[in-house]
């Protein structure tokens, strides 16, 4: 790939383009057979999920940068400084080479898709390390990366965790990786050997916070809706809820509702999925019995198969900041309830914890969101719904502090892998040779002048 980089540095738009078509190709043409190796990874994962989350996403965003190429790619002109006339300056954007990108296993095609989309557009060559926890969409398509690119263009890597260290300890020019946070901190502290600038996009305790003036039925459904959907395995899945403290039962029974309405007769709705590993399951059984043995309430929405790997959505009162549940990212269908008795106190509870990648607020008055917004941070927010912020191509996507660092997505994933080289352009007539030395009464003069003069203020300020 460092070779091919080095015979072709700037691939022409319509190479980009074409690049971006072989994806686009390769997604249409075996969507189903995705769809049905996904599912075989996680026991059970409807086609509708598969299809709205990840291949229409993955879908849209590839159209989206195709439909934007060429203003991304235009360099920014302009002139110099005022003192540096005629000369003139440029921002262009250029790729950095080869980029690699380590793809979790939640949602396998969409987070391969996602920055793969960005790299190619910004005209680079690309290795993904697949998940070793989804083999047979992993196996399936690194089988369709080989069919639809040339190998030193894009190429899959598949294996182990061992896998993973040695991929990330490689000389990219760039890596992009999506997990967690602890596997964040190793991935960091791997590529900094070799001064690898890195994205990483991890994840967290992303809370929905209820006000008091929320449409309450309607931020119900959106937050358990947001949690449901993949089963809870979602980066930016709602963790826990904040609502006022009078609220709590009236959000069991309404989410009782919900669950009944959108996942009817769950344990044998196959629009339901599955956990995708035995581990993961047990993790999760195991954090909800935590909670429960430390004091804490179960409240299941639902029944689920027991010779499935399914867990049944379930909320939790009565928790407390001891219990596991609360201190790690769930990544499941358990959600913690968290009464509060001013809005103060809900956003405290929210700063007392490291930055979410993202934060759901539910209100009707402007004020009240507002408070939120300036009081908190976040890697990303929606208003009154949850989710679908992600999926705007128009915005980056990216966490803040233990949330992750950098973004992708669009214009900003599009910056993210090119290198935006500063040129200036200096004029064939210009007077930057009175600055030259000897230092004499003239350059004194002119020193004065660029220095603001006598009042010591810089010209042009009042």
């Amino acid at each position: 790939m460092r070779a091919a980089h080095a015979r072709e540095p700037m691939p022409t738009r319509a190479e980009r383009a074409r690049r971006l078509g072989a994806l686009e190709a390769l997604i249409a043409d075996n969507r189903a057979a995705i769809a049905e190796a996904i599912a075989a990874d996680f026991g059970r994962r409807p086609v509708e999920e598969t299809d709205l989350l990840e291949v229409f996403p993955s879908l849209s965003g590839i159209r989206h940068a195709r439909a934007h190429l060429r203003r991304w790619m235009r360099p920014r002109r302009s002139w110099a400084g005022f003192w540096f006339l005629p000369a003139r300056i440029e921002i262009r954007p250029q790729p950095l080479g080869v980029v690699g990108i380590i793809v979790p296993w939640n949602y396998p095609l969409y987070l391969a898709a996602g920055p793969l989309t960005d790299a190619l557009a910004a005209g680079n060559r690309v290795l993904l390390k697949l998940s070793e926890l989804t083999p047979a969409f992993s196996t399936l398509f690194e089988e369709l990366v080989e069919k639809y690119f040339a190998a030193d263009v894009v190429d899959v890597v598949n294996g182990d965790a061992d896998v993973a260290r040695a991929f990330s300890a490689l000389p990219f020019d760039h890596l992009l990786f999506t997990g967690s946070t602890a596997v964040g901190h190793e991935v960091m502290r791997t590529a900094a050997a070799n001064l690898t600038p890195v994205t990483l996009e991890l994840g967290g305790k992303s809370p929905a916070i209820i006000g008091p003036d929320a449409r309450f039925d309607h931020a119900v459904e959106r937050i358990v809706l947001g949690k449901l959907l993949n089963a809870g395995q979602t980066c930016i899945a709602p963790d826990y809820v904040l609502l006022p403290r009078e609220r709590e039962r009236d959000f069991i029974a309404s989410a009782n509702a919900v669950v009944a309405r959108l996942y009817p007769d769950l344990a044998a709705n196959r629009q339901f999925a599955g956990i995708a590993t035995e581990r993961h399951h047990a993790r999760l059984c195991a954090l909800r019995d935590d909670a429960i043995a430390a004091g804490a309430v179960a409240h299941a929405l639902a029944e689920a198969p027991a010779d499935a790997r399914v867990l049944a959505p379930t909320l939790l009162t009565g928790v407390d900041d001891r219990m596991a549940v609360m201190q790690q990212e769930i990544f499941g269908p358990l959600l913690p309830l968290q009464p509060y008795d001013t809005l103060d106190e809900a956003i405290a509870s929210i700063n007392a914890r490291p930055h979410p990648l993202a934060l759901y607020v539910f209100d009707e008055q402007r004020e009240t969101v507002e408070r939120v917004l300036e009081q908190t941070r976040a890697g990303g927010v929606s208003v009154n719904d949850t989710i679908l912020h992600i999926a705007q191509h128009n915005l980056p996507f990216g966490g803040v502090g233990a949330s992750g660092m950098g973004a992708y997505h669009g214009e900003d994933g599009f910056r993210t892998f090119s290198r935006r080289t500063p040129i200036f352009h200096q004029a064939r007539f210009n007077l930057v040779g009175l600055l030259n030395p000897p230092y004499g009464a003239k350059f004194k003069a002119l020193l004065r002048l660029l220095l603001g003069g006598r009042s010591g203020r810089p010209p042009f300020t009042r």
